[in-house]
C-alpha cells in the first residue's frame, strides 16, 4: 500500500521556480521507481519526469529537460520536482505516482501513465505571462 499526497503547487510568473513535494505513506516507496505527470484543463495527462528507485536513473519529456529536476529521498519518503524557468505551458495539476508495471523501467516504459497504479491527487501549478 502506497499513499502519495503532493504538495507545493502555487501561482508563479513566468521565469520563475517552485519545488513540488511528494509524501508517501507505508513502507514500500522505496521499492518503487516514481513520476510526475501533469494534466492541464481540458487536455490529456502527460508524462513529465521520472526516477529509479535508486535515484540512479532519470528521465524527461523534452520540453522540461534543463529546467525541471526530479530527485528523491527515501529515508524520508519523498519524491521532488525541482521546476526552474517555469512557462506558461507548465500550467496545470502535477500528480506524482509509483511504478507498479512489470516492465523493465525504461525511457521509454516510464513515461506511459498505465504502468503506474498509485497515484497522488495532485497539486495546482499556475504560471502567469
Amino acid at each position: 500500500q502506497v499513499q502519495l499526497v503532493e504538495s507545493g503547487g502555487g501561482v508563479v510568473q513566468a521565469g520563475d521556480s517552485l519545488r513540488l513535494s511528494c509524501a508517501a505513506s507505508g513502507r514500500t516507496f522505496s521499492m518503487y521507481a516514481m513520476g510526475w505527470f501533469r494534466q492541464a484543463a481540458g487536455k490529456e495527462r502527460e508524462f513529465v519526469a521520472a526516477i529509479s528507485w535508486g535515484g540512479g536513473s532519470t528521465y524527461y519529456r523534452d520540453s522540461v529537460k534543463g529546467r525541471f529536476a526530479i530527485s528523491r529521498d527515501n529515508a524520508k519518503n519523498t519524491l521532488y520536482l525541482q521546476m526552474n524557468k517555469l512557462e506558461p505551458e507548465d500550467t496545470a495539476v502535477y500528480s506524482c505516482a509509483a511504478y507498479t508495471s512489470r516492465s523493465t523501467f525504461s525511457t521509454t516504459t516510464s513515461g506511459a501513465p498505465d504502468a503506474y497504479d498509485y497515484w497522488g491527487q495532485g497539486t495546482h501549478v499556475t504560471v502567469s505571462s
